[in-house]
């Protein structure tokens, strides 16, 4: 397959390509037995930024979240939080998981979920409970038990879970996936809003629709990175080599 070497341009963006990277992936490969699940991946991530990381079922991308999160060890190349190796500084960066990895069945309600957070951290993050509930839009929901939530909401209460966690480095692992249109433009307008605040937000999916508008640059992977730039760029560069679809998100 013919790869297409990635093109960065994120010093559009105020500057931020000359500031140190938030996070850092150099040469990153993941291999089990002979499936080779990621093949040299390397990129950079810049704080107050909104990251599309898109590719197929399969292309990746969740195990890449866990090796830039630290939940997985790579078989070869290296993590950086802020200069710092990530085996040494996990709680810097927080991973919510995908939606459908959560039982949502289990008897605890939305504040429940939100205080799971705070296990295992001495300090909150950007927003205490309440504030975090506030910030997603779902503090009327507080007392409401998980069964009892649509898809945009349970997603906003992972979030709101995020959000606790003493970080501004925030790893999405398809928080599109399976939720109605309104639902999405609502979740990605908030993501938007965040990253206007500081916070860093790289975002997996396998939309190649109009969401992709929503962010400040895309990451197109298929074990390795295929393209890197601005949404249009992208789309530029891989036409002819993949076939977009018509999903909706996630």
């Amino acid at each position: 397959m013919n790869f297409i070497r990635s093109v960065d341009r994120l010093s559009q963006l105020d500057g931020s390509i000359l500031k140190e990277p938030v996070l850092r992936a150099e040469g990153v490969d993941v291999q089990y037995g002979d499936r080779v699940v990621l093949e040299n991946v390397s990129l950079k991530l810049h704080s107050g930024t909104l990251t599309a990381l898109v590719g197929a079922n399969g292309a990746g991308k969740s195990t890449l979240l866990h090796v830039l999160q630290g939940q997985l060890h790579p078989s070869s190349g290296s993590v950086y939080c802020d200069g710092d190796p990530i085996e040494t500084c996990r709680e810097r960066v927080v991973l919510m998981p995908q939606r459908s990895r959560i039982d949502w069945s289990f008897p605890i309600s939305v504040r429940d979920l939100v205080d799971l957070g705070l296990m295992n951290s001495r300090s909150f993050g950007c927003c205490d409970r309440e504030a975090a509930l506030q910030r997603v839009g779902i503090a009327d929901l507080a007392n409401r038990r998980l069964d009892a939530l649509s898809g945009g909401q349970q997603q906003r209460a992972l979030l709101a879970r995020s959000l606790v966690q003493p970080s501004r480095m925030l790893l999405l692992d398809e928080p599109c996936a399976a939720i109605d249109p309104p639902s999405r433009d609502q979740l990605l307008l908030l993501m938007r809003q965040l990253a206007d605040t500081g916070h860093t937000l790289l975002v997996s999916s396998h939309d190649w629709g109009e969401a992709l508008d929503s962010y400040d640059r895309v990451i197109v992977v298929d074990r390795r990175v295929l393209a890197d730039g601005p949404p249009a760029e992208v789309r530029r560069a891989l036409k002819g080599l993949v076939n977009p679809g018509n999903h909706h998100c996630g």
